[in-house]
C-alpha cells in the first residue's frame, strides 16, 4: 500500500464541552497524551502543516477539545486533539476539569475510529497513560501508542527502546519524531486504515 497523502488539513473549532462539537459526520481519530509529549508537534508533522496545531514552549497549551478536518488519500476524517493531562503548573481547578472533559468525549462521542495515546519514548507508558489505555479498553475503542521524541535517543537505542515499550505494554507501538519525520508514513498508513474501516457517513 502506498503512503497516503494528506491533501488538506484545517482547524474546525475548539470546544470546552463535547456538546459543543458538530455532529460526527466523519470517522474521528483521537490524539491524547501528557502535556509535554509533543502532541501538537506530532499533529503538525503528520499533516505537513507547520501551524495547524498550536505549539507552545509552555506545556498544556491545549486546553479545550480541538477538532481538525483532514483529507487523507480519498477519505475525509476528523482529528480530535484532547487536552494534555498531568501538567502540575496548571491550576487545581483546571486540572480537575480536564479529566471529565476527556472522559465525557470518549464516553459520548460516536464515530471514534482510533485513539492514539502519545508518550515520550524516554519515559514510556506512565501511570496516567496506563489508566487512559485501560479506560479506552473498557469502552472498546481501538488504541495504539505513539512514542515521540525518538530523535532524542541515539540511533542504536531507538529500536531496543520501542521493543521494550511494546513488550511492557503489549500494544501496537509506532516510534515517531517530529524533527526528522521518522514514523510519519507508518502513522499516516495506520490512520488511513482506521478511516477506511471506521468512517461513519
Amino acid at each position: 500500500m502506498s503512503t497516503p497523502i494528506i491533501k488538506d488539513a484545517s482547524f474546525v473549532l475548539s470546544a470546552r464541552d463535547v456538546g459543543e462539537l458538530p455532529a460526527p459526520t466523519f470517522a474521528e481519530v483521537v490524539f491524547a497524551g501528557k502535556s509535554n509529549v509533543g502532541k501538537s508537534s506530532l499533529l503538525n508533522a503528520l499533516c505537513a502543516r507547520k501551524g495547524l496545531a498550536r505549539v507552545s514552549g509552555t506545556p498544556g497549551a491545549t486546553r479545550g477539545i480541538n477538532l481538525f478536518r483532514i483529507e487523507i488519500g480519498e477519505a475525509v476524517l476528523h482529528f480530535t486533539d484532547l487536552p494534555g493531562y498531568g501538567y502540575a503548573q496548571r491550576s487545581k481547578q483546571e486540572r480537575k476539569g480536564w479529566g471529565p472533559m476527556i472522559e465525557s468525549y470518549l464516553r459520548q462521542r460516536v464515530g471514534i475510529a482510533l485513539a492514539i495515546v502519545i508518550v515520550d519514548v524516554r519515559r514510556g507508558i506512565e501511570d496516567e497513560d496506563a489508566m487512559l489505555l485501560e479506560f479506552l479498553d473498557s469502552l472498546n475503542h481501538r488504541a495504539l501508542v505513539v512514542a515521540t521524541k525518538l530523535d532524542k535517543l541515539p540511533k542504536a537505542s531507538r529500536k531496543p527502546a520501542l521493543i521494550e515499550l511494546g513488550r511492557k505494554s503489549t500494544r501496537e507501538i509506532i516510534g515517531f519524531s517530529a524533527e526528522n519525520g521518522e514514523g510519519c508514513d507508518a502513522l499516516r498508513a495506520r490512520v488511513m486504515r482506521a478511516a477506511i474501516h471506521g468512517e461513519t457517513r
